[in-house]
């Protein structure tokens, strides 16, 4: 990390489970999980030929672009599950 962490990490690892304040953590219902995403598993590293616009514009949006491209085909890819499944 660039900054120091001002957390007291000492106190934070002494805690017990009973000592956490949860009172500001909203309850998981039925909602929350129909709206949930199920997490695919870890990303695999490929090798991708893109044009160089395409890299040029998502790299103007700064750090985190690689994210930009995948959440860009996920959607993509979503759609045409869609397609499908309405066919």
């Amino acid at each position: 990390m660039r900054k120091q962490s001002r957390t007291d990490w000492a106190k934070i690892k002494a805690m017990k489970d009973r000592d956490i304040d949860f009172s500001d953590v909203p309850e998981l219902n039925d909602d929350f999980f129909e709206e949930a995403t199920l997490w695919p598993g870890k990303k695999k590293q490929i090798t991708i030929r893109l044009d160089p616009d395409v890299v040029d514009f998502f790299k103007t949006k700064g750090r985190g672009y690689q994210s930009s491209i995948n959440a860009a085909l996920r959607r993509y890819m979503e759609a045409q599950q869609r397609r499908l499944k309405s066919t």
